[in-house]
């Protein structure tokens, strides 16, 4: 999850080395699809939050729980659990209820079960298996605005900051959400980012190139097709 030219931002000097990487064991194209809903409107939208709700429980239910739900705030999470646990067919585990190793245990024993998590579970989290099919991260997680370590960065910087500040940090923090899914060489799965702007921003192609090379739709459709076939093999070889 360190993209290139990380250096000056840990205060390196900027020199002439090479870099070298030696990619991934895993085969993300054919195991793995990443679907933005580039349909919905932007987070700043007051609709927004409903429709990200809506378009989550869809997903949800393609997959047959099995799903990893992130979020950038404990107030969408909990808005989210709220308006599905009683929707949804599926055993619903929030962050917070529980210790998060019982958390993740349980998420990793029990079939079709669901948890919502926020940041804190954006790492760290390793569940290999049929038991995760989906990964949802609800917005791209821009840093707080407020946070004095990077206000003096982009002080420092000045114009130019939201690129050379705010989207490389976007970006880690999305890759390690998203680095959730594939943990074998086995596993199958999608990714769905509920920001449209991922899709639609100027930044988007910086954050994109920083993501796991799996296959990339913006077709709902698609991306509940795969996690229907998903379902069916992980019924099958049950």
């Amino acid at each position: 999850t360190l993209a290139p030219g990380f250096g000056p931002h840990l205060g390196l000097p900027q020199r002439a080395d090479d870099l070298l990487d030696v990619g991934s064991p895993f085969d993300y194209p054919a195991n793995g699809l990443i679907y933005c809903a580039s349909r919905l409107p932007r987070p700043t939208d007051p609709r927004w939050a409903d429709l990200a709700i809506e378009e989550l429980a869809a997903l949800v239910e393609a997959a047959g729980g099995r799903t990893l739900a992130l979020f950038t705030s404990y107030k969408a999470m909990d808005r989210a659990v709220d308006a599905l646990r009683e929707r949804l067919p599926f055993p619903l585990l929030a962050q917070g209820e529980q210790p998060k190793q019982a958390l993740v245990e349980r998420f990793s024993r029990d079939p079709e079960t669901c948890l919502f998590a926020t940041m804190s579970f954006w790492q760290g989290i390793d569940v290999p298996g049929a038991s995760l099919s989906l990964v949802t991260i609800d917005r791209l997680p821009f840093p707080r605005p407020d946070d004095p370590l990077l206000q003096a960065r982009r002080e420092h910087v000045g114009d130019g900051a939201f690129l050379a500040i705010d989207v490389p940090r976007a970006s880690t923090l999305l890759a390690q959400g998203v680095g959730r899914l594939i943990r074998t060489s086995t596993d199958r799965g999608a990714v769905a980012v509920l920001d449209p702007r991922l899709a639609t921003a100027r930044y988007g192609p910086k954050i994109v190139a920083t993501l796991p090379r799996m296959r990339r739709t913006r077709d709902r459709a698609e991306v509940e097709a795969f996690l229907r076939e998903l379902r069916g093999a992980g019924s099958a070889a049950a």
